[in-house]
């Protein structure tokens, strides 16, 4: 005998449990809801159950252990009788948390259902990022990543150099890991699976048409950092020359502290919600930085130009901080524009509702044309589509470039191992002579280098019997080679 309703939007019949159900209900709970009938046949006939409790047990298990996020809290399981035969019902409401999906296939068409008329059918990868997004409203960070297929060498690295955990406990504090375990956006940005890329050029004229030399980077926002900032100092000429004190002086193109922040910006505040690279553009005359996102929501121009701060990914803010990349929130765009106070080109801001455009003019040209009194050819920092956003980091140093240049007061055309690097050695030995050791983290934080650049020091000023090895391991300091190696 035929029932009075058949299998539609909302109903699922089953004559016996399968895993084959669990589709049913992850495509219920990403959908409207609706009901599986276990002991009915595929025509609407009720054929009954033997042991309707063991069902119940099996539903019960099979939907809390096989899918993700947790819904059963949307889920009832329950005894029916239909046509005088003991059936069971498995209601299923509309989750929350969508997408759902079966924990064994992970986020993507294979593991996510959606039902369509009377078929539970994978989900587009477009729907998967509509549900995604419609669960974690704006937060871009707060998502479920699309990717949970990740690794984190690099950001365990920074995390041990910082002297923090990066256990399960501590991802799911910052962040990384929601409540079921399950990777976020945040934690995709670290992981060396990132494709959020930065690009990197460097042009022979004003017009952007022919290249001198460009990159990509990818990877974990902590590598790009590093690996950017480095290709930054290469191209930021020092010149020394001999002050009214007689002692060297070195003037670089760009500021290498305001260089950093410029950069730690472009990586914090950038809205990774929206596709496309962050653009990264050096002349002879300034460099321009473009990010993708105007300003956070109700934040404008003004405010950020007085120094209030509006964090777009406060999380992954958060994690910069506690690594101690950022020092503080709040005073980056005064600084930017206090390092050009004496300059006749001053930084440009160019913020439309998908961009923002920073351009920092070249201090050489800058200056000169304060000097002469009028501007020095292409001086004048042209708009194009770039991006610093609001807030301010702590201290560092690029490695500059210097250039091979002598002019009436120069000391030396200084190569790339000459005044910076003789200068880095002089704070460096500054730092042991008054502590009587050095450690290579110290290094880091006292030269504003990354660790792999500050190793390398370390390593050189060895070799040359400047300082020595003191210990193995984590704990190895370095001293004076007078102090005892």
């Amino acid at each position: 005998m035929s029932m009075s309703f058949m299998e539609g939007l909302r109903t699922e019949f089953k004559r016996t449990w399968t895993d084959g159900a669990k589709r049913s209900a992850v495509a219920f709970a990403n959908t409207d809801g609706g009901v599986i009938y276990i002991g009915i046949d595929d025509d609407g006939t009720a054929v009954g159950l033997d042991n309707p409790d063991e069902t119940m047990r099996r539903a019960t298990q099979a939907v809390s252990d096989g899918i993700r996020p947790d819904v059963m809290s949307f889920v009832s399981v329950e005894p029916e009788t239909v046509q005088g035969v003991p059936i069971v019902a498995v209601h299923v409401q509309r989750g929350s948390h969508r997408p759902y999906y079966l924990a064994d296939k992970g986020i993507r068409s294979a593991g996510v259902y959606i039902r369509s008329g009377a078929a539970s059918i994978p989900a587009s990868e477009s729907a998967i990022v509509d549900m995604i997004r419609q669960t974690a409203g704006d937060s871009f960070e707060d998502a479920l990543s699309l990717e949970q297929n990740l690794t984190f060498a690099a950001a365990r690295s920074a995390f041990a150099d910082a002297g923090i955990g990066f256990t399960e406990s501590s991802q799911r504090t910052l962040g990384l890991l929601d409540a079921d375990g399950t990777y976020t956006n945040l934690a995709w940005l670290l992981s060396d699976q990132c494709t959020a890329s930065v690009k990197a050029a460097v042009f022979a004229d004003g017009r952007k048409e022919v290249f001198v030399n460009r990159q990509e980077f990818s990877g974990s926002l902590l590598t790009q950092f590093d690996q950017v900032g480095e290709f930054i100092a290469r191209h930021n000429v020092v010149q020394s020359h001999t002050g009214q004190s007689m002692r060297r002086v070195d003037e670089y193109d760009y500021s290498p502290l305001v260089l950093r922040e410029v950069l730690l910006n472009l990586l914090v505040h950038r809205d990774y919600g929206l596709s496309g690279p962050s653009l990264i553009s050096i002349f002879d005359d300034r460099m321009e930085f473009l990010n993708l996102g105007g300003l956070p929501d109700r934040f404008t121009r003004e405010d950020m130009m007085n120094g209030i701060s509006s964090q777009r990914n406060p999380k992954l803010a958060n994690i910069f901080y506690r690594l101690r990349l950022v020092e503080a929130y709040g005073t980056g765009v005064r600084r930017i524009m206090g390092d050009y106070r004496n300059d006749s080109v001053k930084p440009e801001f160019d913020i439309s509702d998908h961009s923002f455009r920073l351009t920092l003019p070249n201090h050489r040209y800058s200056r000169l044309s304060s000097e002469e009194g009028k501007a020095t050819s292409g001086t004048k920092a042209t708009s194009m589509t770039g991006m610093l956003g609001p807030g301010v980091f702590g201290p560092g140093v690029f490695e500059p470039k210097p250039e091979v240049s002598a002019g009436a007061d120069s000391v030396a055309a200084v190569p790339d191992v000459g005044a910076a690097a003789a200068e880095r050695q002089r704070v460096v030995l500054d730092y042991v002579r008054g502590n009587g050791s050095v450690t290579r983290r110290k290094v880091q934080e006292v030269t504003g280098l990354s660790q792999s650049t500050a190793a390398a020091i370390i390593r050189d000023m060895v070799e040359r019997g400047m300082l020595a090895r003191d210990g193995r391991g984590p704990s190895t300091r370095y001293r004076l080679p007078s102090a005892g190696a």
